[in-house]
């Protein structure tokens, strides 16, 4: 059998994680106890919600322990079962730590089936990130066809399947990105009526060029998007916080100009959300979100790291927008491939 490599928590970082916040170690591959299973990892996805962990303080995912594994959701195939209720190949999904191999309670894995797509897709558009559009849209923010929806953090794995099911219920969808690439892709093949690239452009005074008024607000980033956003919410609006990817790496939150007296005027709702509280509903989804990849009327990305030794720059990456939909580590490769 061979090694295994696992990434610990270092420190706690200052700001964005540096190398001396990640310690690769070697181990041994571990043997599953009872009711376990061993799995090898084939993808890792990596999250801004990670950064959180990676603190102290309160939030509402558990932080972790300073020399303590990094955990993430990963895909990967069973090696070895002890009474775990799965066969040795069988593809399942769970949250795993960074690492190569590691072992799970049969109970706490979710067998894969992604059907004619690859299983990183059990990641991405079918996994957590298309849930969160998915929910994020249809319960949160409730967009219809006269509305004007914006999305933050467009691009994302998240955010470019939410403006696509905006879209798919006949919102007008403009998305905020960080390039010139990004929204073209937004634009030319997502289907989005407009996109604004925030590095480049005044977001406030564009969105008001494009639109009379924001209807519908799916929030991925926070931070100065988001104040350019709520000025121009109309009467009755809703407003989705999914994220606040532009505050993670800050060590104090600014209070930055107060926008809530103008709730006031509008009757905005705005409601923050967790893809959890939805779980009893999750088959529903991904079943949905199936149907519209294989009948053409959802796409998505996939930004792949390979190797877990990168996991640390795939996972920095996201603070400085280089991925284009889902970013995800390669482990190792699938049988079938």
């Amino acid at each position: 059998m061979p090694t295994n490599r696992r990434y610990h928590l270092a420190k706690r970082p200052d700001g964005l994680p540096d190398d001396d916040t990640f310690d690769l170690r070697e181990t041994e591959v571990p043997e599953p106890g009872p009711g376990e299973a061993l799995v090898r990892l084939l993808y890792l996805s990596v999250d801004p919600y990670m950064r959180d962990r990676m603190r102290a303080g309160e939030s509402y995912a558990e932080p972790w322990d300073v020399g303590g594994p990094l955990y993430g959701g990963a895909v990967g195939e069973v090696v070895d079962s002890n009474g775990a209720g799965f066969d040795a190949g069988d593809t399942v999904v769970a949250e795993f730590p960074w690492a190569e191999y590691a072992t799970k309670r049969g109970a706490d894995l979710t067998p894969v089936d992604t059907g004619a797509l690859p299983v990183s897709t059990a990641l991405s558009v079918l996994g957590m990130p298309g849930r969160t559009a998915y929910f994020g849209v249809r319960d949160v923010i409730e967009p219809s066809g006269d509305d004007t929806m914006v999305v933050s953090g467009a691009a994302g794995a998240v955010g470019s399947v939410a403006g696509q099911l905006g879209e798919l219920q006949g919102a007008d969808v403009i998305g905020v990105a960080g390039s010139d690439e990004k929204v073209d892709w937004l634009t030319d093949d997502l289907g989005f009526t407009a996109g604004i690239n925030y590095q480049e452009e005044d977001v406030a005074d564009r969105l008001a060029e494009l639109a009379d008024g924001v209807d519908a607000y799916y929030d991925n980033v926070g931070g100065p998007v988001t104040d350019a956003v709520f000025p121009q919410l109309n009467v009755d609006a809703s407003v989705g916080i999914c994220g606040q990817i532009a505050l993670y790496n800050d060590e104090s939150v600014p209070t930055g100009p107060r926008k809530l007296p103008g709730l006031v005027q509008t009757r905005a709702r705005v409601e923050g959300f967790l893809v959890g509280d939805f779980a009893p509903r999750f088959e529903q989804a991904t079943a949905h979100l199936g149907e519209l990849v294989a009948g053409g009327d959802l796409q998505y990305r996939e930004t792949v790291t390979e190797g877990l030794e990168n996991a640390p720059d795939a996972f920095r990456g996201l603070f400085a927008g280089e991925n284009v939909g889902k970013q995800l580590v390669e482990i190792a490769a699938p049988a079938e491939e």
